[in-house]
């Protein structure tokens, strides 16, 4: 019996859903959707793509049109690199809303773990075009079962139990008993046997079904995202950052420190937000020096602990960012900022929330277009403005590493961090990878950075004062939002801050 008791108590914790794994970061830090705005010729998409927290999930795809007008799009979901990205499957048709026929929405399976991407087939009055957002499709968590729902088929596995018992010993016992006949002391212990002898089955059933589940359960962790481990030295102002590969037991989990593609022509983006005030920001940009290990010289920083997050992009278009901290000392020495190297010194958090005008050190002003409600989950497109020394829009504003700019959003407590771009959310390395038609070219290193070399240079006119950002809040919270934008050859840093209800 004790053994039964072992087994029902067994029984009861796989029907409540034992274990939940908390979310990680991948290539944002606990911001898991993509928003980006697609130029596909003549139609402007603003995209959202909401990825499931599991996989195999669906993910929800909503798509705002502008230009041209769209009459319907198709959305198919396929890796970016490998085999598979050659032989897409069967695509899926969006719903346009009746109240608003730009609006479209639709949902696709994301059956593995990788680099995927979603391509968009958009037909409309300019005819027919292609385009693809690149999707990192990870799992993120275990399905946590719900309190009541465990408990009620745990309740109904116990009955389940217990009737298959009783049924057994009814059949033993009176199955073979004429109507109105009393069954003999034999038979009675026949059937207490018998009863016994079908809970010991069912027990063993049970563990049998529980040690499936949770082999099944350690299989399925294997998938769960685990970010790639990351070690900081400082030795002197000299930062060595080492990157472990990850080996997760599966060809598709498993990455590698030795295939990292530039992205906007560097290999890792690091920003470094001085804790817990936010009141210093350096985007920095390390260099690989060996496998694994990215390194620099520090510039001058006021002393504190930093924290740092580091966005990589894999030769599969898998995006990263890596998280740790430094402390930097009192007398560390430090040297001038990189060519592309950005620093900002706004107000600590602790002297009140910035407004939607800060005023740059050179005595330019950028300016928020602060949307009249800002809630979480929503997608925005949040609009700057770089005005110069008399107010007006600046007139020399240049790309900052092929960009009109760049920005971060991070949560105070650090558990959301997402460095995005005026196209939208997901890497440039990746985004090329994806609208890629020549897929033997993906892993050409050299081939991605003459590209990303052509993209800095293309521009050689004044650009807008003006840029924008997509991107969606994920929780509720105060947020930092740190803008860096380029005129002349200074690159600014502005920052402001939000409440998000």
């Amino acid at each position: 019996m004790k053994s039964l008791a072992r087994s029902i108590r067994v029984l009861l914790l796989l029907l409540l859903g034992a274990f939940i794994a908390p979310p990680l970061a991948r290539a944002h830090v606990g911001s898991k959707d993509v928003f980006e705005q697609v130029d596909a010729g003549p139609y402007k998409l603003f995209v959202t793509i909401r990825t499931p927290t599991v996989i195999p999930g669906v993910a929800t795809v909503e798509v705002r049109s502008s230009g041209a007008t769209v009459k319907n799009i198709h959305i198919t979901p396929l890796p970016i690199t490998g085999e598979a990205s050659k032989h897409p499957p069967t695509s899926d048709p969006m719903t346009s809303s009746t109240a608003d026929p730009a609006f479209f929405t639709g949902s696709i399976w994301m059956m593995a773990s990788g680099s995927w991407q979603v391509r968009f087939e958009i037909a409309g009055d300019a005819g027919p075009q292609i385009a693809s957002v690149p999707v990192p499709a990870v799992a993120l968590s275990t399905l946590k079962m719900q309190h009541g729902l465990g408990i009620t088929l745990g309740i109904l596995g116990v009955f389940l139990v217990v009737s298959m018992a009783g049924i057994v010993a009814a059949a033993v016992r009176d199955a073979r008993l004429e109507p109105g006949a009393i069954p003999s002391p034999n038979r009675r212990r026949r059937a207490i046997l018998a009863t016994a002898g079908s809970l010991v089955v069912m027990a063993l059933l049970i563990w049998g079904g529980a040690t499936w589940w949770n082999v099944e359960a350690a299989s399925y962790a294997l998938d769960v995202y685990h970010p790639m481990a990351v070690t900081p030295s400082l030795s002197g102002n000299t930062l060595d950052l080492n990157v472990q590969p990850y080996d997760g037991g599966k060809q598709r989990s498993s990455r590698s420190n030795k295939d990292f593609l530039p992205d906007h022509g560097h290999l890792m983006h690091l920003y470094a937000i001085r804790e817990p005030e936010m009141d210093a920001v350096f985007h920095l940009h390390p260099v690989l020096t060996s496998a694994g290990d990215f390194r620099m010289s520090l510039p001058s920083m006021p002393a504190g602990n930093y924290k740092l997050y580091g966005d990589i992009v894999h030769a599969n278009g898998f995006p990263e960012t890596l998280v740790s901290t430094i402390t930097v000392p009192v007398d560390m020495p430090g040297g001038p900022l990189g060519a592309d190297d950005a620093s900002g010194s706004p107000q600590p958090l602790s002297q009140g929330q910035l407004g939607n005008s800060y005023k740059l050190p050179d005595g330019y002003v950028m300016v928020w277009d602060r949307p009249s409600t800002v809630s979480s989950n929503t997608a925005y497109a949040f609009r700057f403005h770089l005005l110069d020394a008399n107010g007006k829009p600046a007139t020399d504003v240049q790309p900052y590493m092929g960009m009109a700019g760049h920005a971060a959003f991070v949560k105070t407590d650090g558990t959301v961090f997402a460095h995005t771009h005026p196209e939208g959310s997901a890497a440039m390395a990746a985004l090329m990878l994806a609208n890629d038609n020549t897929d033997s070219h993906a892993s050409d290193h050299a081939a991605m950075n003459g590209a990303m070399s052509m993209d800095m240079t293309a521009h050689n006119e004044p650009l807008s004062s003006t840029v924008e950002f997509p991107y969606g809040f994920p929780s509720s919270g105060p947020y930092r939002i740190f803008v860096q934008m380029k005129h002349g050859t200074t690159i600014e840093t502005g920052v402001f801050d939000v409440v998000v209800p």
